[in-house]
């Protein structure tokens, strides 16, 4: 797993910018959803297509943060990516920057019906969670998927985002809901990339710019119970 450590010079931006290194004392676990970035067999599991090893080492920290989320009365969000709609939505990705070879086995592997789409088996995802399918990168820009409709529809407004891979979906996911007012918190050992230089050099830009960067177990304490939400 990477071990990120914040940097003195990323945190003491960061405290300029907003007078303490995180913004989030507290996690309103009611209004808050765990979002699961791309965790499926396509991105984790060995001989995929896309596999990033360190995914497998993160699996009991989402499913740790999961369990805590739900216990505490807030949302678990399961993102997938599908082929489905991707040379429609996305033709020009596809067309020039993957060889033949990178697309055959993308549109083959994120078919709904194939293993590759399917959500890494050692992570807990009863049915009772959420599931949402993206197209692009960011689930959040427009013709991905329903995600802002759906968790606005629950009065979801914090988000930590968790899954693969960091710099990638994950921080894409991350950077365009923070443009959506949510408030928004990647969790260092819950995200997943393929090089620690990746993975921290990640971290870091979010952090300076976009929102908080914290370890399931600092999340994980600051959270709030739905029902202590009028008197905490």
């Amino acid at each position: 797993m990477h071990n990120y450590v914040i940097p003195p010079s990323v945190k003491d931006r960061v405290i300029k910018r907003q007078g303490k290194l995180l913004s989030h004392d507290r996690i309103d676990a009611g209004r808050t959803a765990l979002v699961v970035v791309d965790m499926q067999n396509y991105f984790v599991a060995e001989g995929f297509a896309a596999e990033v090893p360190k995914a497998r080492d993160i699996v009991p920290n989402i499913n740790r943060m999961a369990k805590a989320l739900r216990a505490a009365g807030g949302t678990v969000v399961w993102i997938q990516t599908t082929a489905t709609g991707a040379l429609e939505q996305w033709a020009n990705h596809h067309k020039h920057m993957l060889t033949a070879d990178r697309v055959d086995k993308r549109l083959t592997q994120l078919n709904e019906g194939h293993d590759g789409f399917k959500v890494y088996p050692k992570l807990e995802a009863p049915p009772t969670d959420l599931r949402v399918r993206k197209i692009k990168y960011s689930a959040f820009i427009a013709g991905s998927s329903d995600i802002d409709a759906q968790l606005k529809s629950r009065g979801i407004d914090t988000l930590l985002i968790t899954g693969t891979v960091t710099n990638v979906c994950c921080e894409s996911t991350a950077r365009d809901a923070m443009m959506l007012d949510y408030r928004v918190v990647m969790l260092s050992d819950g995200n997943a990339s393929l090089t620690d230089e990746e993975h921290a050099a990640s971290l870091n830009n979010f952090l300076v710019f976009f929102g908080d960067v914290m370890t399931t177990d600092e999340a994980a304490a600051r959270l709030v119970p739905a029902e202590q939400r009028k008197t905490a």
